[in-house]
């Protein structure tokens, strides 16, 4: 057994646990941790999207009571089918754009420039978020969407596609700018993720399939434990921390961190691999 594999799968779950659900992009900070690590081969990117699961365990957990609300009253009441049609009509787009482009956007954007760039970007943009006014909210809880709420946000989430963007970052605050409250935008965004994190990471490890063997296990699994655990704390945190704060910390700290990475990137004091 490689410790030191494992070791660097522990810090790669780690990664993934604390930077899926906040909006600072957790396929950036993979990438990233990655190049350092030199845990950047082929079999590295298909994990990185696998232990995403370990992750969506953890919002299913902290959301558990929804979830079995929603499914005892699935057949009769009328709320409940809403609610549940929301959340497919906001995964769909992501389905087919994926198809469609993902190939593309892996052989071209999966490098730390681009994932610095698109870091700033989105740092400014949740600025510019946050600075709207409360009265633009219309959309309290997510019991309230309408389908087409849920699809405009569906075609947000698309963005995420180009890495550093934030898949939470893109749904939380593009429903906020869609007229979400921050609560319901954010509530969404962990509903929405856990259809689309699980199909990636089961299309990923079956497209991928021919390169994975049994030796593969061990790696896999401490990568999905520790995306478990970290996620389990952050999403708990994050919800306490939504209720008497905005996103602006975030918004600088995207903005600081992808300053630092073109620097260094420029400069050549941090080999960043492409």
């Amino acid at each position: 057994m490689d410790v030191v594999l494992l070791a660097k799968a522990a810090v790669m779950g780690i990664v993934e646990g604390l930077t899926e659900f906040l909006p600072i992009s957790s396929t950036g900070h993979l990438i990233l941790a990655g190049a350092l690590l030199g845990f950047d081969d082929a079999k590295a990117k298909v994990f990185d999207i696998a232990i995403q699961t370990g992750a969506i365990f953890a919002v299913i957990l902290v959301y558990w009571q929804k979830i079995r609300e929603t499914l005892v009253a699935l057949p009769t009441e009328r709320q409940a089918q809403r609610f549940a049609l929301n959340v497919f009509i906001g995964f769909v787009p992501a389905v087919i754009l994926g198809l469609l482009l993902g190939k593309a956007i892996k052989a071209h954007l999966f490098t730390p420039v681009v994932v610095a760039s698109t870091f700033i970007i989105g740092g400014f943009i949740i600025l510019w978020a946050e600075r709207r006014s409360p009265a633009h909210t219309r959309v309290q809880t997510v019991d309230e969407m309408t389908p087409l709420d849920a699809l405009k946000v569906g075609l947000v989430q698309c963005l995420a596609m180009v890495p550093g963007t934030s898949r939470s970052g893109a749904t939380i605050i593009g429903g906020m700018l869609l007229g979400l409250s921050r609560k319901a935008a954010t509530d969404y965004s962990f509903f929405l993720a856990m259809p689309t994190l699980i199909g990636a990471g089961v299309y990923s490890l079956y497209k991928e399939r021919a390169m994975l063997s049994v030796a593969d296990v061990p790696m896999f699994a401490t990568g999905l434990v520790f995306s478990f655990l970290s996620a389990w704390l952050c999403v708990r945190w994050l919800l306490r921390y939504i209720s008497t704060h905005s996103f602006v910390p975030f918004a600088y700290y995207r903005i600081v961190f992808g300053i630092v990475v073109l620097v260094t990137a420029w400069t050549g004091w941090v080999q960043w691999a492409e």
